[in-house]
């Protein structure tokens, strides 16, 4: 339930065919550099400018002047990137994304239909096809100890060998306001997260985290 596929539907993003190569998501967080400059060398030029160095942006995408991004960075057609937001580098945006006001990203790869509308810090992620981050949740990347980053799964730990390591979404999950994701936080398909909550681990598909001992199948 945390394997690419079981997680992400790849034809909702540009960056699908790399991704294929990869059993596990965040086997791509060392990637993403790379997978930004070998795209934007041959996206069409009638479709996407060039801004600055290593940078990419489609021309029907909507860029508020108070936007800052760093490369290599791709972002895709009819996205939104509001005031002030502020990419970082490392960020293959897919089409029709929010990236919203205050709103940061770091090496990150967001399939299309991604909203991060309002306040959200998104760092060494990957967020699936329609998934939503509610105003104020935020991906913490790095534990307190600096250790690498483990997933816990209910049978098994998967080492990631990564000290940097936020979560990653499924397809059509919805975080809920003010929610924070623990590092190595994997949400399945379909995933609903309440409001104000501090989560880890995996969370099966089609499931509601209320808390930590209350994650129900959805109904």
């Amino acid at each position: 339930m945390y394997k690419t596929r079981e997680l992400l539907d790849l034809s909702h993003s540009i960056a699908g065919v790399f991704l294929a190569k990869c059993q596990y998501p965040w086997e791509a967080l060392d990637f993403i550099a790379r997978w930004c400059l070998e795209l934007g060398e041959r996206l069409p030029e009638d479709e996407f400018e060039k801004r600055g160095e290593d940078i990419w942006i489609a021309r029907d995408a909507v860029v508020w002047p108070s936007a800052w991004i760093t490369g290599p960075c791709v972002i895709g057609h009819k996205t939104e990137v509001r005031h002030c937001a502020f990419i970082r580098g490392n960020a293959i945006v897919g089409n029709n994304c929010v990236v919203g006001n205050s709103v940061e990203l770091k090496n990150v790869i967001l399939f299309d239909n991604v909203q991060t509308p309002h306040y959200n810090y998104v760092g060494d992620s990957i967020l699936g096809y329609k998934s939503h981050m509610g105003a104020g949740s935020i991906t913490s990347n790095v534990k307190s100890d600096k250790t690498p980053v483990v997933v816990k799964a209910p049978d098994e730990q998967l080492e990631t060998g990564r000290k940097k390591f936020g979560a990653v979404l499924g397809d059509f999950v919805e975080v809920g306001c003010n929610s924070v994701l623990n590092p190595g936080t994997v949400l399945g398909r379909g995933v609903s997260v309440y409001p104000t909550s501090c989560v880890r681990g995996v969370v099966p598909a089609n499931h509601i985290w209320k808390d930590r001992e209350h994650i129900v199948p959805r109904t």
